[in-house]
Order: C-alpha cells, then sequence, then structure tokens
C-alpha cells in the first residue's frame, strides 16, 4: 500500500485543526456530525479550553481514490496526518514532529495572509527540505483576499531563501468549517477530495530502504500507567520487529543494548500493535524503560546513530520556588520543594524545548523556556494538578557574542481597528519596536514590527487597555541582536495589604477611589498581598480587612447608595507580566494571587534601606 506522511503548518487559529477534522470524516474514520468530535486532535482540555494546539499529535487514515481521478482511481493510501502547534512558544513540538514528515500543507488564512508564527513553522519545514502545499484557508469568508495571500506566500518563501522546486507550489482553496477543499477557487462542492489527491501527487513516497541496517529515530514520548513509557518516532531503515534486540545510541554517545517488546502502528486516532513496522512508517515502541527523545534505535550489528532533534534555546526564564506565604498548604496537595522538583524532572523528559537548573536558594529553580506562553503553560498544567509554588517575574536571557551583550528579537503582528491604530503605535515606541509595515486589511489596519523580547512582558495587558481590547498581537522568536533597549518599569504603583482575613466591602470602597481594586468583597487577604493598582507611581500600603465601625450615632448618609467596581481579573499570563522584580506570584489550585517577595513592610523598608546605603557607597569609592 503507498505510503505518504505529511505534517501540517500553520500560523495559530488559522483553521489547522479543524482542517484535519475534515480529512478524518472524509477518511471515515469517524462519523460525519458525531457529537464531542470537533478539534478531536485537540484532546488535551487546555487546548480545548484555549482553542490552540500546544502537542503534536499523529493519526493515520486509509484513503481509497475514487471515480475520476486518473491514474490514482482505485488505488489505497495510507497516509500518516501529523498536527503541529501553531505558536512559536512550542517550537519543540513543531520542530520534532516535521522530522517524521516528508512533506507538508502549509495552511494559510484567506484574510490574514502569512502571519509571524508562519514565518517560524515555514522555516523549519524548509530547513529539513519539505516540499509545501499550499491550502487558503477560509476562503468563503465575504473579505478574503486569496490571490494577494498567494502572492504573500510566494514573497515569504522567496525572504526564507526557498528553491525553485518549493517556490513552484500547488494551490488548493479550502473552508475548513464548512468541510470541503478544491483546486478550483469557485467550486465549492462538499468534501476534501482534491485535498487527498494533492497529498498523494505531490508529497514524496518515504525511501523503503527495507534491505539496510535499522535505524528508527525517538521523536516524542507518552507515559502509560501500564506499561511506562511508550516512545513515538520514525523508521528510516530497515524494519522494527516485536521482540526484537536493538542498540539505542544515548544523548552522552553511550549506547545501550534494549529489546522491544511491541510495536503499534498508527490508525485512525489510535494504535494497533502489529509484528513488525518498515521502513517510513511511524510507530509507537513499547518496552524500553529508560528512553530519550532524540535516541536512536539501531541494529545490533550495525549501529549508525541519525542526529538527535535540535531544538532553538530557551529565550525566556523565571524563578519557581515554593510557597511560603501564610496560606500555604490550604488550597493544594504538592507544597514542598521536592514535589516541585520531581515534577519539573518529569516535564524535562517530554519538553524537550525546556531547561531547569538549580536557583539561588534551595527551594528555587530556575525554569527557562520558549516564551510566557510555553512557561504558562506548563504553570497551568501544575496549578490543575494540585501543585502549590509561587514565580517571580519572567525576564529574557541575554548572550555574549563577540563581546557583545546580545538580546532576544520578537517579530509582532498587531490587527487593529483605525481609532487604536495611534494608541499601538505609540506603545510600540515605547517598547523600543521598529515599525515595519502598516497596512490595511478590510476595515482593520495592520502592523508589522520588530521589538526586543523584554518590551513585550507586560506589552499584551496595556495593548488590551490602551485600544479598549480591540487589538489582536501575535509574535514569533526572530533572533539576537544587541541590547539597546533601556529597563522598562510598572508606570503605576500598587497597593500593598498590611492585614490578614476576608476583604471587606467598607474598605474596598474607600480604596477603589486610589486605584483599581484585585479583589473583592469575602476574598481572601494577607500582609504582603497585592489588592489593587494605585493611580500613582508608588507602592501604597492600604488595610482591606477594615470592617466599618458601629455606634450609637446615627449618619446623615445611611440613604446614600454606593457602588464598588468590580475587581480586575488577573489570569495566569496577565499576572507573570504585570508583576514587578520584588514581586511574586502566589499559584495554587484555587486562585491565582500576587504579593510582595518580602510580605512584612518592616522587612521591606530596611532592605530598601540597606540597598540605599549600598549604592551611597559605591558611588562614594
Amino acid at each position: 500500500m503507498p505510503l505518504r506522511n505529511v505534517a501540517i503548518i500553520a500560523h495559530v487559529d488559522h483553521g489547522k485543526t479543524t482542517l484535519v477534522d475534515a480529512l478524518l470524516k472524509q477518511a471515515g474514520t469517524f462519523k460525519v456530525g458525531a457529537p464531542d468530535q470537533e478539534c478531536v486532535m485537540d484532546s488535551n482540555p487546555l487546548e480545548r479550553e484555549r482553542g490552540i494546539t500546544i502537542l503534536a499529535k499523529n493519526c493515520a487514515v486509509n484513503y481509497v481514490f475514487g471515480a475520476g481521478t486518473g491514474d490514482l482511481e482505485g488505488q489505497e493510501f495510507r497516509i500518516n496526518i501529523l498536527d503541529t502547534p501553531g505558536h512559536a512558544d512550542f517550537g519543540g513540538e513543531v520542530e520534532r514532529v516535521l522530522r517524521m514528515a516528508d512533506g507538508c500543507l502549509l495552511l494559510v488564512d484567506a484574510v490574514e495572509g502569512p502571519m509571524p508564527q508562519t514565518r517560524f513553522v515555514l522555516g523549519k519545514a524548509l530547513e529539513l527540505g519539505l516540499r509545501p502545499i499550499v491550502v487558503v484557508n477560509k476562503v468563503d469568508r465575504p473579505d478574503g483576499r486569496p490571490s494577494a495571500v498567494i502572492d504573500e506566500v510566494f514573497d515569504l518563501l522567496v525572504d526564507l531563501g526557498a528553491d525553485d522546486v518549493a517556490l513552484d507550489f500547488p494551490v488548493i482553496y479550502a473552508s475548513g468549517r464548512a468541510g470541503w477543499a478544491n483546486r478550483d477557487i469557485n467550486v465549492r462542492d462538499k468534501g476534501v477530495h482534491d485535498m487527498f489527491r494533492m497529498i498523494a501527487e505531490h508529497v514524496p513516497a518515504p525511501a523503503e530502504n527495507v534491505d539496510q541496517p535499522l535505524q528508527a529515530l525517538v521523536t516524542s514520548l507518552v507515559y502509560s500507567e501500564y506499561v511506562g513509557r511508550i516512545a513515538i518516532g520514525r523508521v528510516y531503515n530497515g524494519i522494527l520487529k516485536a521482540g526484537q534486540q536493538v542498540a539505542v545510541s544515548k544523548a552522552d554517545g553511550t549506547v545501550k543494548k534494549a529489546k522491544v517488546m511491541k510495536v503499534n502502528r498508527f490508525e485512525g486516532l489510535g494504535r494497533r500493535e502489529v509484528p513488525e513496522i518498515r521502513a517510513g512508517d511511524l510507530c509507537a515502541i513499547e518496552g524500553i524503560p529508560d528512553i530519550e527523545i532524540g535516541d536512536t534505535l539501531m541494529d545490533i550489528e550495525n549501529q549508525v546513530p541519525m542526529a538527535r532533534v535540535k531544538v532553538d534555546e530557551p529565550t525566556l526564564h523565571m524563578v519557581f520556588r515554593i510557597n511560603d506565604g501564610p496560606m500555604v498548604g490550604k488550597e493544594g496537595k504538592f507544597v514542598t520543594s521536592r514535589q516541585i522538583a520531581e515534577r519539573l524532572e518529569r516535564e524535562l523528559r517530554g519538553n524537550v524545548a525546556l531547561r531547569v537548573s538549580p536557583g539561588d536558594g534551595s527551594d528555587e529553580f530556575r525554569v527557562s523556556g520558549r516564551g510566557l506562553l510555553h512557561l504558562g503553560v506548563l504553570l497551568e498544567n501544575m496549578r490543575r494538578e494540585g501543585f502549590e509554588l509561587t514565580v517571580g517575574k519572567p525576564e529574557v536571557i541575554e548572550r555574549e557574542i563577540d563581546g557583545v551583550r546580545h538580546e532576544p528579537y520578537e517579530r509582532v503582528s498587531l490587527d487593529t481597528d483605525t481609532a487604536s491604530m495611534g494608541s499601538a503605535l505609540e506603545l510600540l515606541g515605547q517598547r523600543g519596536g521598529e515599525i515595519l509595515k502598516v497596512d490595511q486589511r478590510g476595515v482593520r489596519m495592520h502592523i508589522d514590527a520588530d521589538i526586543p523580547a523584554r518590551g513585550l512582558i507586560g506589552f499584551r495587558t496595556r495593548l488590551l487597555n490602551a485600544t479598549a481590547g480591540e487589538a489582536v498581537m501575535h509574535h514569533s522568536f526572530l533572533g539576537y541582536r544587541p541590547v539597546t533597549s533601556a529597563v522598562r518599569k510598572r508606570l503605576c504603583g500598587v497597593m500593598v495589604g498590611n492585614d490578614s482575613g476576608p476583604a471587606t466591602t467598607f474598605a474596598l470602597l474607600q480604596l477603589c477611589e486610589r486605584g483599581t481594586m484585585f479583589v473583592s468583597p469575602g476574598d481572601p487577604v494577607y500582609e504582603g498581598m497585592l489588592v489593587g493598582e494605585n493611580a500613582r507611581d508608588n507602592d501604597l500600603v492600604v488595610n482591606a480587612v477594615r470592617m466599618k465601625p458601629f455606634s450609637n450615632v446615627r449618619e446623615a448618609n445611611k440613604e446614600a447608595t454606593l457602588v464598588l467596581k468590580s475587581a480586575r481579573s488577573m489570569s495566569l499570563e496577565m499576572a507573570l507580566e504585570y508583576i514587578a522584580e520584588d514581586e511574586l506570584v502566589e499559584i495554587t489550585p484555587i486562585a491565582v494571587r500576587m504579593r510582595k517577595r518580602i510580605l512584612r513592610e518592616a522587612e521591606r523598608r530596611r532592605n530598601e534601606r540597606t540597598a540605599r546605603d549600598r549604592e551611597a557607597a559605591l558611588a562614594g569609592d
């Protein structure tokens, strides 16, 4: 049976996973209109909630070509479909899964066109020599501009240094939501038959090197409570059989012998045990307890390891530490540094873009990742698993290149309405952004800019406030440039609680006149916790738990109606962007709170005096 391995790559929210649903329905993997089967590849609860793909996944379909398909008529193809994340923060997932593919479907929105993360994922595909098939999705939108988008894709390929073969890309027009894809933009028949035909004709068949010594590369891991680690990868040469003795090439260069207990083949959305997997196909391997991502399974007699999976280095880091606040242990199950260390160690086994190193203290860990979303997803998963911890302000990772300090830069794209464009441009200028292009797309304005990664920390919240929630922002890693940006601080101060207890309506009514509150009546408050944002630029110590004094004196305003403004709801990512260097985010299964690193006011003042004295002494020297 002819075999094809194809990856689907795109910018986030361009309809990649929805299109996979249409392919699965067309192949009969599940019934059209079946309940609870929308975005079926996004199986992680966090993926369904956020509407994004976080973990790369793969499935396999068998498709028989019907009448009118020329030479393909009557042939049955086995097609491995690999769904990849669109966010650059999950680039580790993208780079691993593309190693298993022989071709790719480049999905582009018919309105937005190529976006920053389109450049990122397409660049990775071209590095591996994958030839793209361009799929212009959402062409049924009234403001679609498919012809202009195809020209933009061509310009992007030229900019990325694509060869003549890649520049001569085939095009197919689709609407993943409506469930159709056709070569002719004017034909909108139901079904994605043309897309299967395009895959069969333009994606190269894998080399069937079954006579060569075994070589299989592990690109992903899943864990089962029954069999332990299950390695997912591709057999490049030879035949991998159940019960076979193999040599395993490790990261440190050593080679260990192991026995493959079972091999599984992907079928539909699941796996089925088979006696062997031949060269070119994907598989899931059971029975090797210490296998790692990047390991090569080799023939015992001919040990030739393959190049390990290469992943871009992290650009952002933050400190993970135990929760030492007064509410420790009240809302979570796992609170000790040992439990946090074990959880981070488990994450490292499958998250190849993550780095963990010891912090300044025994209860701290320095965790580095590809971006705020990458680390935010890890923290959200830990929170849902019952962990309590505190994390510090995200900081960019600088490099020294040729004796000069360099910092990471990002390519950012903004879409906003015309009225808010001035505010968006002003914010980009304040954060050190360099405007590359401004153009109009329909009734909205599109802005491309290069900006230091440190300038993006806290940028999204300020942008949404400045544009009344109208702006949409995407960004991807661009490279390292010499450090030019100044240190940027939060413009407003905060209100810091000085007592513990439930927040009272009486106290919050007085405080809301000075700024915006983060807590509502009845929320638990403790000393050192951030309870609101001060309208001025200084921190303010306040009492948010003060009760109304009772007396037998009649008040003149007893009939007055007072309205308490709603508290600002801070998500995990918003809180991480908001905090200053002397503050932490407390994360529990129930709540996300912000607090000062040093809780007691007297200790904070003493530390500030010590720091001023030290600076004065250094200036005197």
